[in-house]
């Protein structure tokens, strides 16, 4: 592979000519106490951090970040942190999911405008890992991912807890009255004991691990836990990394396939992935290229030949990501699918997926199944199609009570979230096992920014009756920690004027998982009829980026990135003049 030379880098321009205006870019990056030494002949390499005294998961960034530039350094090139928006899951209101394409942004034009010749990206809480790829993708410079790692398991009493799903079911126990204020404090204080993302397979860790399977991290980087000194020295490996990839120009272009993707589906669905996985993996594999693009049938494609392996919560009933980590991690799955992977797909490494999963071996075959003793036959997805989501729906059948794959009964609709909050906890509701729970207008445009409010909570009555799942439908997505039968992502959304937006308390619907439908037992001429009666929501926003997003972001089955962010909107971006 021929080598760039420093004449070459991007950052050369800016520091390497002899006239005025370079003069000016050398003195003030002088005035931060840096010499010559420090950036001539070398690469300048951003390292893009998600830090914030908010920013729960991330920490340890504020070190990790020293860790980073001692690789760089290490290497011969010239680090330089560029702070970005931080997206801490729990505190973002109304979601981080409506901040996703922001951050996305921001990272593009950080990389563009400034003097970068490569990056590394420093993320893991949920939407940090597809807004971070995102922007870089579309920045096009070479860059390499490190993932912020899980946290410790939760710990109460002795019982280990799992962040999220554990929150779920102590909480029902909490409405029942079954737990007290001080247990339930107690819960609160142990079941998120260290720095890193949530240690269930929910969105951070589905989402680092696919940035894994897509080649973006150090092999098996995904699976360390935060604070183990482990993290440490993949951080630093991650600067030195970098470097090297400068130098031969190892673009995301000339790295990324279709393979790419296709294999981030497959290891998606042995892990007992999150929902969120469609959203965010359709949108980046679009930026990626259209040569690149997938899409729903995609994923149901793969659900139907690919069993989830991983018995991690919530999809598996017992272990949690520090456990998977021990059982060998990310590369010991993976060589267990390698018979359903492209192991040519290049990685940043430099070298195919099928070479770094050289010498990968499970430690715990019952942490990481072997593909005849699963611990669901099938993926952990399914795409539903039919005359109430037309364009695709998503449910995560590992996650929910067998009974409920195949289901008829009646709707009953809540037309927004604090409707639906003050009925469930209404002990005279009229609500059966049988119902089936609807919320609307909560979509990418209706929620604003398709909110975390899928996963509906079952209603107190049934709680009080032992009741622990029922099926349930929304346009809004649910947090990968969450369990049950929730169908999710309909699209078009309600509040568009999608088919979910039609439907009445009373109405019939029907689920069939295994069929792939979904479908309103209401006649196309009275559904015609109640189209021509309904009337648009007030908008949501009248100004700022609100205001942009409602207009540009697309709809679920299309990964909610806006319009004109997507590769296939227009011409590339070249490089910004210098006068």
């Amino acid at each position: 592979m021929t080598q760039k030379t420093y004449k070459e880098l991007r950052s050369a321009r800016w520091f390497a000519p002899d006239d005025v205006r370079s003069f000016g870019h050398r003195s003030r990056v002088m005035q931060l106490g840096y010499g010559p030494e420090d950036w001539e002949g070398k690469p300048v390499i951003a390292i893009i951090n998600t830090w914030s005294d908010i920013g729960t998961c991330h920490g340890h960034f504020k070190q990790r970040v020293e860790d980073v530039k001692r690789g760089v350094l290490q290497a011969g090139g010239f680090p330089l942190e560029l702070p970005a928006l931080s997206l801490s899951e729990s505190l973002v209101k109304p979601t981080t999911m409506l901040y996703r394409n922001m951050l996305a942004m921001e990272t593009e034009e950080l990389l563009r405008s400034h003097p970068i010749d490569g990056a590394v990206l420093m993320g893991g809480c949920d939407k940090t890992t597809p807004g971070l790829v995102l922007g870089a993708l579309s920045a096009g410079l070479p860059f390499i991912y490190m993932p912020a790692g899980p946290m410790l398991r939760g710990n109460v009493k002795g019982k280990v807890l799992g962040s999220g799903s554990d929150t779920w079911k102590y909480w029902d126990e909490r409405r029942a009255g079954k737990i007290n204020q001080a247990q339930w404090l107690e819960v609160e204080g142990g079941i998120a004991r260290s720095h890193g993302h949530c240690m269930t397979m929910g969105t951070a860790s589905t989402m680092t691990g696919i940035a894994e399977a897509i080649g973006l991290t150090l092999p098996g980087a995904s699976s360390i836990p935060a604070v183990d000194s482990n993290h440490i020295r993949m951080a630093t490996e991650c600067g030195r990394r970098v470097v090297s990839m400068v130098w031969d120009d190892l673009t995301p272009a000339k790295m990324l396939s279709r393979a790419s993707f296709e294999n981030a589906i497959t290891v998606a669905m042995a892990m007992g992935c999150s929902t969120n996985a469609i959203i965010h993996l359709v949108a980046m594999s679009r930026r990626a290229g259209e040569h690149c693009a997938v899409g729903l049938d995609d994923f149901d494609a793969a659900s139907r030949r690919i069993p989830v392996i991983a018995n991690i919560r919530p999809s598996g009933d017992t272990y949690l990501m520090e456990d998977f980590y021990y059982a060998g991690g990310m590369l010991a799955m993976m060589s267990v699918l390698k018979d359903h992977l492209k192991l040519e797909a290049l990685t940043v490494t430099g070298k195919p997926l099928g070479e770094n999963l050289v010498g990968a071996e499970v430690y715990n075959h019952d942490v990481i199944r072997p593909l005849d003793n699963p611990i669901y036959a099938e993926g952990a997805l399914a795409v539903l199609r039919g005359n109430l989501a037309p364009d695709g729906c998503v449910i995560k059948p590992s996650a929910c009570a067998p009974q409920y794959l195949n289901h008829t009964g009646p709707a009953l609709v809540f037309d927004d979230y604090p409707a639906m909050k003050a009925a469930i906890d209404d002990e005279n509701l009229d609500v059966t096992a049988d119902h089936v729970m609807v919320l609307r207008n909560a979509g990418p445009q209706g929620g604003p920014g398709m909110p975390e409010w899928g996963m509906l909570p079952i209603p107190l009555k049934l709680v009080k009756q032992g009741v622990k799942d029922m099926v349930r439908i929304s346009d809004a997505r649910m947090s990968g920690t969450s369990y049950g039968a929730c169908i999710l992502h309909v699209a078009p959304e309600a509040y568009i004027g999608g088919p979910l937006a039609l439907v009445k308390t009373g109405d019939l619907i029907t689920v069939d998982v295994p069929g792939r439908r979904i479908h309103l037992e209401v006649s196309d001429e009275e559904l015609a009829q109640r189209r021509a009666a309904w009337t648009p929501l007030p908008k949501r926003y009248e100004r700022g980026y609100g205001w942009m997003a409602a207009r540009h972001i697309q709809q679920a089955d299309k990964g909610c990135d806006f319009d004109f962010l997507e590769t296939s909107f227009g011409a590339p971006v070249g490089e910004p003049d210098i006068y």
